[in-house]
């Protein structure tokens, strides 16, 4: 960028160019102004005129009219039309003669008419009509020279303005933009300087002042900044110092810290297998003593059927057999194989739905299940654990309801909410009602676990699927319960479940995906087991 760069620069033209046309619309404006008021002034001259022509000519007009001097009559009109804008005049005397000159075809923009008297009578009428082309011609011609001179004008001073704005402004402008162009760290020092300036300030001294100070600034920051690198430089050496000791500190403890999670997640492993063979072991040692009934009774039977029949071998012998004493003793024998029979089924019912839970306690196929039958297996067995009590059990599921999942992980759920209702919700009671219902749709299904017992302590309401959470500490509960209830449905079910509030009792809801092969059919059936 040059001198003459910035003297064809874009600020020197956008001036020259606004204050011409701003100029030019002012101009333009006065002209307009002025060639109105002057054909208004126009427009009035011609009114004046047709005033005179009716004060000078009306009355010779009436004298030759009245001499029927016809010669006259036309040079007197012939007058009347050549003067200025008139273009016809028209004289129609009362016995019909018409005297008429100039072109009546022409559009009039005005047309007067006026009576012809003498000494009081009326001897004709003359219409005059005139146009406005001599008023615009003389508008045109002043139009011409007015936008001619203005034009001029506008120019002369547009490139004095121009002239004046470069050399007071738009050349030091061009100044500054090459000094902060060329400003860099090593020009720092050199300050902005411009040239012929007066001794007294104006703007653009303010803006080379401001930029001064900027740029004393700017070296005073890149000075701070140079130091605060330099140290910046020095802190990263000491800081990769130490967190090259601390990283090794914390491997270290990282290891550490793995070990004993490793620890910790075995114990857990552990006590979670703890509790499931604990559960297990409760189920055995109930079905044991429940088949042990039965069982016992079908013992007590053989026996008696043992003596009945040695005696009934004695008396054949001794040939002392009578037939009543034949009929009892094979009705004796009825009754004895009804009472074994009917104790060994119950025993065979008892055995097979033990089976079934305890097989599935130790694998986890996933299969196709009826839940109905299922559910049924796994109250009968757990009903073991507390059949000294009046519970009344009532499971609402639909008998045709089959679907693919992990019986195991249903086992252990209902499992621990039916021994957490009767070692928890009813402790100190004998009686207690427990609601088990299941809900399916074509996405999921819902477990709906109620019972009308205490309900949970508030404290831990919040935590009650956190491990190790129980209010029975050092009572024999591990608080394992709920947490290994809470895996099974989030992680093996992939599901949901949450607690929800009730006035009396707890209640949880469960919440499981169904697979596309399930069967489900929506007619619930109630079923209650007391």
């Amino acid at each position: 960028m040059n001198s003459k760069g910035a003297f064809n620069g874009k600020l020197s033209r956008r001036v020259f160019i606004y204050i011409f046309l701003c100029s030019a619309f002012l101009s333009v404006c006065s002209t307009m102004i002025q060639l109105y008021v002057d054909f208004q002034n126009g427009v009035s001259t011609l009114d004046e005129r047709f005033n005179n022509i009716e004060l000078s000519f009306n009355q010779s007009i009436s004298t030759s009219l009245w001499d029927f001097n016809e010669d006259l009559v036309e040079q007197q009109i012939l007058g009347i039309q050549r003067l200025p804008d008139i273009r016809h005049v028209k004289i129609t005397t009362s016995f019909g003669k018409v005297y008429q000159v100039g072109d009546a075809t022409v559009g009039a923009k005005k047309v007067e008419s006026h009576p012809i008297a003498f000494e009081g009578n009326i001897i004709g009428n003359m219409v005059i009509s005139a146009d406005y082309q001599d008023i615009y011609q003389h508008l045109w011609q002043k139009a011409g020279f007015i936008i001619f001179t203005e034009f001029i004008k506008i120019f002369i001073v547009a490139l004095c303005t121009f002239f004046i704005v470069h050399w007071l402004i738009t050349r030091h402008l061009y100044r500054i933009t090459l000094y902060s162009q060329a400003m860099s760290g090593e020009s720092i020092d050199m300050p902005l300087t411009l040239e012929s300036r007066s001794k007294k300030t104006d703007e653009l001294d303010e803006l080379v002042s401001a930029i001064n100070i900027m740029r004393m600034t700017l070296k005073n920051d890149i000075i701070k900044l140079e130091d605060a690198e330099n140290a910046l430089i020095n802190l990263n050496g000491d800081l990769e110092i130490k967190v090259y000791e601390r990283t090794s500190k914390l491997a270290e403890s990282n290891q550490e810290l793995q070990r004993s999670l490793n620890e910790l997640t075995l114990a857990k492993d552990q006590l979670v297998q703890s509790e499931k063979m604990a559960s297990l072991g409760q189920l055995v040692a109930g079905v044991a003593h429940e088949v042990n009934t039965p069982l016992g009774i079908c013992v007590t039977s053989v026996s008696a059927l043992k003596e009945k029949v040695a005696e009934l071998s004695h008396a054949l012998n001794d040939e002392t057999l009578t037939k009543k004493q034949l009929t009892s003793m094979l009705s004796l024998f009825a009754e004895y194989e009804k009472i074994i029979e009917r104790s060994l089924n119950k025993a065979v019912e008892l055995i097979r739905g033990f089976k079934s839970v305890a097989v599935e306690y130790h694998t986890d196929p996933k299969i196709n299940i009826n839940l109905a039958q299922h559910v049924n297996d796994i109250v009968n067995t757990v009903k073991t654990l507390f059949k000294q009590k009046k519970y009344t059990i009532k499971i609402l599921v639909d008998k045709e309801l089959n679907l693919v999942t992990y019986p195991s992980a249903w086992n252990q759920i209902l499992t621990n909410f039916l021994t957490n209702s009767h070692i928890h919700g009813f402790e100190n009671r004998i009686d207690g009602d427990i609601s088990i219902e299941f809900k399916a749709n074509e996405d999921s299904l819902l477990l709906i676990y109620k019972d009308n017992g205490k309900g949970l302590d508030a404290k831990i309401k919040d935590k009650i699927f956190d491990p190790f959470v129980t209010t029975k500490r050092g009572l024999g509960g591990s608080g394992l319960g709920m947490n290994i209830v809470y895996n099974l449905v989030s992680t093996k079910l992939e599901g949901t479940i949450k607690v929800i509030e009730r006035e009396k009792g707890c209640c949880f809801v469960v919440e499981v995906p169904l697979q596309k092969e399930n069967i489900i059919k929506s007619v619930p059936e109630l079923k209650i087991i007391p």
